[in-house]
């Protein structure tokens, strides 16, 4: 399920909009000029002046890896944090954020 869509910003991050039935929010990925490991995020994710999350560089497996964006967003008004993943269109320019339900198999 796509719950938001994005454009590539000026300052190499991402602007857009999440929607979903109880997020319906501006949102920008914002390139994480401070990190200090290979484990931090490459971007933190802002609604406005609040931080809403943050991005880890993915790739998929398989013959065709893909590069994404593991993302993590979170707020005292969610029952837990949302996981999703963000996948660029082929030009680059405009980006789709996925979310899919853990299935308990």
């Amino acid at each position: 399920m796509v719950i938001g869509t994005f454009r590539q910003g000026k300052d190499g991050g991402w602007e857009g909009r999440i929607q979903t039935l109880t997020i319906n929010t501006n949102a920008r990925f914002v390139p994480n000029d401070n990190r200090e490991n290979e484990q931090a995020p490459v971007f933190r994710i802002f609604a406005g002046r609040s931080e809403l999350g943050a991005a880890w560089q993915q790739r998929t497996a398989g013959e065709n890896p893909r590069s994404y964006l593991s993302v993590r967003l979170d707020d005292p008004s969610l029952p837990e944090a949302i996981s999703a993943a963000m996948f660029e269109s082929e030009d680059g320019k405009e980006a789709q954020l996925v979310w899919n339900r853990r299935r308990n198999d």
